[in-house]
């Protein structure tokens, strides 16, 4: 019944995301954001679901512990209750502490093993592979493919929008854009590994529900199937030195076409690839806003 429900909502989410649409700026932090970000993969639907299913252990337990707390201090207080109750044994009470964490943990602990397990298995093997190293303070990206293409990837400085055709800071925000995207077809599955070569850094993407260390002599690996287009920020998740804050990931999720047609070009010309696959993207962006 819990797996039904999971699934249930999980679908639902993938509804929701249908029909809003896909958007230039698919998935970035917002101010005074206090839930996740929109969801992109099945993963982070699922983690979703299971934060918003938590919280109904979480509330209730908190409003308990608070309520008998205040109770105890008011109830009890010696002012009112000059001679202590000396009670030892409850049977009644020692059950009830006893049975109902234990049913809160199974109730907890089951669907969260089921997650993780989902974590670290993908429903399919790898189409693309991708190798993330982390340095100070940006990203190398070695796309294994036929024609190995590696490129670096790092914030992208405020002289340096213009150039890069990236002055509309609503889809290439302060401190999360980057000059140079990794960029991967959707709903196509990708393994990225992850490593480093100086200090531990760490590669997360919120929307995919990816999070890794990346480690010096160390491979880690993680995977994602965007289901969604669109251009999707993450951030270095471990302190690695002065700049930690200015080591962005942005991920730019397109179609089959444009991702193989950039791919060729990139292998010649980074930033022409780049740019010509901004342009058709924005061009797409538009006939859908004309259409709506």
């Amino acid at each position: 019944m819990m797996r039904a429900m999971r699934k249930f909502l999980a679908s639902a989410g993938a509804a929701a995301a249908f029909f809003t649409g896909a958007s230039a700026h698919a998935a970035q932090p917002q101010p005074w954001e206090t839930t996740f970000q929109p969801p992109a993969t099945d993963i982070m639907r699922q983690i979703e679901w299971f934060g918003n299913y938590s919280m109904w252990f979480v509330v209730p337990i908190t409003a308990l512990v608070l309520f008998l707390l205040a109770y105890c201090i008011f109830r009890f207080r010696a002012s009112v209750n000059p001679v202590p109750s000396k009670t030892s044994h409850n049977t009644l009470i020692e059950v009830i502490w006893t049975v109902g964490p234990v049913v809160i943990l199974l109730c907890l602990a089951i669907p969260s093993f089921q997650l993780l397990t989902a974590q670290y298995t993908p429903p399919e093997e790898a189409k693309l592979t991708i190798k993330a190293t982390g340095n100070q303070w940006n990203w190398d990206y070695e796309y294994q493919v036929d024609k190995t293409l590696s490129f670096n990837s790092a914030i992208l400085t405020d002289a340096d929008r213009a150039a890069a055709g990236k002055e509309d800071r609503a889809v290439y925000p302060r401190l999360l854009a980057v000059d140079n995207e990794m960029v991967v077809p959707v709903n196509t599955m990708t393994r990225v590994l992850v490593t480093a070569t100086d200090v531990i850094h760490a590669f997360a993407m919120p929307s995919f529900g990816i999070k890794t260390d990346a480690v010096p002599g160390r491979i880690n690996e993680v995977w994602f199937k965007a289901e969604k287009e669109g251009l999707y920020y993450g951030q270095c998740s471990e302190l690695c030195g002065k700049d930690h804050a200015f080591m962005p990931i942005a991920i730019r999720v397109v179609s089959d076409a444009q991702y193989n047609t950039w791919l060729a070009a990139a292998r010649t010309d980074l930033p022409g690839a780049n740019k010509a696959l901004m342009a058709k993207v924005d061009s797409a962006d538009k006939v859908a806003a004309a259409g709506n």
